[in-house]
């Protein structure tokens, strides 16, 4: 395997094991996106349960209902106070409806900025188009691809996913890997957010492009050298850990636990040798910057901003509030009342069902 091959290796089992800090993988139907519910698709036997969309009549009751999951910053300067929102691009059912903390916020902003807007056509019609399998790009070798697609089928998702590249269909599998728990990319917080300021009115700006995030997996590989990235992705699904990861991930995200998501190296059984850890640092920790620099421009130019960016984007030294903070900006962690004890544990109950949580205001 040739050096640049091994380098597309080591960037996709990072991007894999790290998709849930990308939403260039939530492709699926926008849950509040739908004027109403339709009946979800009928699952073969075996299948993961289907996604349901929320019903816009009953979002205003369940906002009320709400708790606070995730984690929250004030970022201060020049008079003006701007949000960060730790997100995850898949997760539960009940937890996409943000809590009145996160909620306040919101309201208390002029702009929501997301690292993609999932709702603007464009953007989805962009990001389609380059995970797209190329014309005339090499085949799999035989074995590796009824490895593959036999993934796919098990996800129920062969017909959906055989139109993209196979680098793509494997991180899409991985993001996936969680709906038979209920982790669902139709539920991530973004596609939450980008309905909400809708409904809101007020505008939402994408911080990156398609084209970067594609770039970030994509640079650099030869055609015909991704059957070794592919293996490596298949075997992390096939051995489970790619949905053990995702389940601990979600739960750390939704407990506010940032102290465990800094040490995700650590867990997530994704990153064994230096040159993966050092694909990690460029799928995730080399972006912060930028998004720090757009964040901090938009809120000099006179806007209050609400940043959501994906959680492990917040944690450590080189995080988003870490960056902001180095740039004279005063950073706080906005706290979230304790959730009551029988709103506790890994996984809501039954799907569809809803915890409640007394409304706090704003810290001052």
């Amino acid at each position: 395997m040739t050096a640049r091959a091994r380098r597309a290796l080591h960037r996709l089992r990072a991007w894999a094991c790290c998709a849930l800090a990308w939403p260039v993988l939530a492709l699926a139907q926008p849950a509040l996106a739908v004027p109403s519910p339709p009946a979800p698709p009928s699952a073969g036997a075996g299948c993961p349960p289907a996604a349901v969309p929320l019903d816009p009549a009953t979002i205003p009751q369940g906002l009320r209902a709400a708790r606070d999951r995730g984690a929250l910053w004030r970022v201060e300067q020049g008079g003006r106070t701007s949000w960060l929102y730790g997100t995850v691009h898949a997760a539960y059912r009940d937890w996409m409806l943000p809590g009145p903390t996160v909620l306040a916020a919101v309201r208390a902003s002029d702009v929501v900025a997301l690292e993609l807007d999932p709702l603007d056509p464009a953007i989805a019609q962009a990001l389609q188009a380059a995970m797209r399998q190329p014309p005339g790009a090499p085949p799999l070798p035989p074995a590796l691809a009824q490895r593959l697609h036999a993934q796919a089928v098990a996800a129920c998702a062969a017909d959906a996913l055989a139109p993209l590249r196979p680098e793509m269909q494997v991180a899409a599998l991985s993001v996936m890997a969680g709906r038979r728990d209920g982790i669902d990319p139709a539920y991530g917080t973004d596609l939450v957010l980008a309905g909400l300021a809708r409904g809101l009115r007020l505008p939402v700006l994408s911080l990156e492009t398609p084209q970067l995030q594609i770039a970030a997996l994509s640079a650099g590989e030869l055609p015909g050298e991704s059957a070794q990235a592919v293996d490596s992705g298949l075997r992390a699904l096939e051995a489970g850990h790619a949905r053990d990861s995702l389940r601990t991930l979600v739960q750390a995200w939704a407990d506010g636990r940032t102290a465990l998501l800094a040490t995700y190296a650590q867990w997530c059984d994704c990153m064994d040798s230096p040159a993966d850890r050092a694909a990690f640092e460029r799928v995730v920790t080399a972006r912060n910057p930028a998004l720090a620099a757009s964040i901090a421009a938009r809120h000099r130019s006179g806007s209050r901003v609400f940043a959501a960016v994906g959680a492990l984007h917040m944690v450590g030294a080189d995080g988003l509030p870490a960056l902001l903070a180095a740039q004279g900006f005063r950073v706080e962690r906005v706290r979230f009342e304790a959730a009551p004890p029988a709103a506790q544990g890994r996984a809501p109950a039954r799907a569809g069902a809803t915890e409640s949580e007394p409304k706090v205001p704003l810290a001052p």
